[in-house]
């Protein structure tokens, strides 16, 4: 079974875990290392498009999952239209998508894109913000946390800092902790802590 569950109907391949995708490849091993040699590629795409008025609004976040994953999947860049579900947690509801997407990407354009941070608490505190109420909204049907990060790795870039090192949270589990608690109880505390350990400025 898929480890999302879906209100309606499912974008998988009948009876695998595994989404429809345009190479019709049936191994997860494959897909998820196409998935990645994607991800890698976007990266560099973006890191190279960086530039200092660089917005990053919803269009732009959109357009980071559709260029990343189009050559791949369908809904590559499409909100989600069902309501989705992982173990206890439910995410945004899909009549909600845009009306919650576009309160977040007007509040990250109010602070700027936290170009007024003064320091590295600030900015990471603020980051695990957005970052918690983007895990939340959850809004396409595949591929949202590796989208987030890269997100957050730009805006982390265009602000003097590093990508973000999640390297010792994902292998102890306290991201899946921390994804968890900001979808049931809207705490970011555990997110904020592995955002601030994982951050560091960049070398001039």
């Amino acid at each position: 079974m898929s480890k999302y569950q879906l209100s309606e109907s499912s974008i998988c391949i009948k009876d695998t875990d595994l989404p429809k995708n345009k190479l019709n490849i049936l191994d997860s091993n494959i897909i998820h290392g196409i998935e990645n040699n994607f991800l890698r590629q976007a990266y560099n795409k973006f890191l190279n498009e960086l530039k200092s008025n660089t917005k990053f609004n919803e269009k732009y976040f959109i357009n980071l999952h559709k260029k990343t994953f189009e050559s791949l999947y369908d809904f590559a860049g499409i909100y989600r239209t069902e309501n989705m579900t992982k173990k206890d947690s439910l995410f945004c509801l899909a009549i909600n998508l845009s009306k919650q997407s576009k309160r977040i990407f007007d509040e990250l354009s109010k602070d700027d894109y936290l170009k007024k941070c003064s320091n590295k608490k600030e900015f990471a505190n603020k980051l695990a913000y957005f970052q918690g109420e983007l895990i939340a909204l959850h809004p396409f049907y595949e591929l949202n946390g590796r989208t987030l990060r890269l997100f957050c790795d730009m805006l982390c870039l265009a602000n003097g800092y590093k990508g973000i090192d999640y390297s010792n949270s994902i292998y102890n589990k306290e991201y899946i902790k921390a994804s968890i608690e900001c979808v049931q109880y809207a705490d970011v505390a555990r997110l904020e802590n592995i955002i601030f350990n994982g951050l560091d400025e960049l070398e001039i």
